[in-house]
């Protein structure tokens, strides 16, 4: 599996040798490869007029471009911001409800993800093919893409360390900029132009992966709702900047460097620490090292609670309940 940002053809129809050699030399003699854009084909095409593009056929001619358009800017903050208007109302009525939330359409862009998701896991587990995901700039739904499809196809990257190390690899190193999407909350009044909660995004297509098979993923509900928050507010410089770059050096040329992985402290490192790792810990988890299909249909996509019912409904009783299962298990 590869990722990438959209190549720079332009309105003139560029092309970059080198990058056709590159993708050349991923296939052998005879074989074929996808590209899964991440827009849709008029998107792709109405980017060619300010310098980007996608890969012409001709130019690329193992390689099948698929097209699977996803959210990524102001229509999915807006979707997330009606999400929690609606979550935090408790004076409608059942059928109000079920309205505000289809017409915020936050579980669409969960079916959406999970699908374009699986399409890259079945072409590489499936077809045995090789796979490039891109959008635009790579730093967004690619990575939700990637990110999500070897969540599904790799067991280890299912268990605690291995889910640590895919969001380093791919979104922390790979880019997405945390200080810019996350720079408010759905609470906040403020409406800026470059927050979009894709990050959330990807926890919650986890989330439904770790209901759809409970037994598959070493880590529980409360991992992505401590991961949720401190993407948002933390006391770790873990998703602190940008990019790589940002984290080293600053935003901006004068400014002082940040040094963040020498300045703070690392996330990771907390939740590692013997007494943390056990609260995160699935008691159920049972090794599984087969590719885990999730269901896409409506009535297998559920509204996570655990998040968005969070501060108005006491989670008491299944937080007795999962106590018991641990204490049960560890019993045996």
């Amino acid at each position: 599996m590869l990722r990438s940002s959209q190549p720079l053809t332009g309105p003139n129809r560029k092309r970059c040798r080198e990058d056709e050699m590159l993708l050349g030399t991923v296939l052998d003699e005879g074989e074929r490869g996808f590209i899964i854009d991440t827009r849709s084909a008029q998107a792709a095409k109405q980017a060619r007029m300010t310098g980007g593009g996608t890969e012409p056929k001709s130019s690329y001619p193992q390689w099948r471009r698929l097209h699977r358009p996803l959210e990524r800017g102001r229509p999915l903050q807006e979707s997330f911001i009606k999400l929690v208007e609606a979550c935090n109302d408790t004076s409608i009525n059942m059928d109000r409800w079920l309205s505000r939330l289809e017409s915020c359409r936050w579980l669409s862009h969960v079916k959406a993800a999970l699908s374009t998701a699986c399409l890259a896991a079945q072409c590489m587990d499936r077809e045995e093919a090789s796979v490039l995901v891109h959008g635009a700039e790579g730093t967004d739904t690619t990575l939700l893409v990637t990110a999500l499809a070897q969540v599904i196809l790799d067991p280890s990257c299912r268990t605690l360390v291995g889910f640590q190390g895919l969001l380093e690899r791919e979104w922390i190193q790979a880019g997405h900029p945390f200080h810019l999407r996350c720079a408010r909350s759905a609470y906040s009044h403020a409406r800026l132009k470059q927050e979009a909660p894709l990050f959330l995004l990807f926890l919650d297509c986890v989330w439904q992966l770790s209901r759809q098979f409970p037994f598959s993923l070493e880590f529980g509900e409360r991992l992505l709702l401590t991961l949720f928050d401190n993407a948002y507010a933390s006391a770790y410089g873990t998703f602190l900047c940008n990019n790589e770059k940002e984290r080293r050096v600053g935003r901006e040329v004068g400014t002082p460097q940040c040094h963040v992985k020498e300045s703070t402290h690392s996330l990771w490192a907390w939740l590692n620490q013997p007494g943390e790792r056990k609260k995160y810990l699935n008691p159920l988890y049972s090794p599984n090292a087969l590719v885990i299909w999730p269901s896409v249909e409506p009535q297998s996509i559920q509204l996570w609670q655990g998040l968005f019912f969070r501060w108005i409904r006491s989670s008491q009783y299944l937080d007795e309940a999962w106590a018991e299962i641990q204490r049960l298990v560890q019993g045996n």
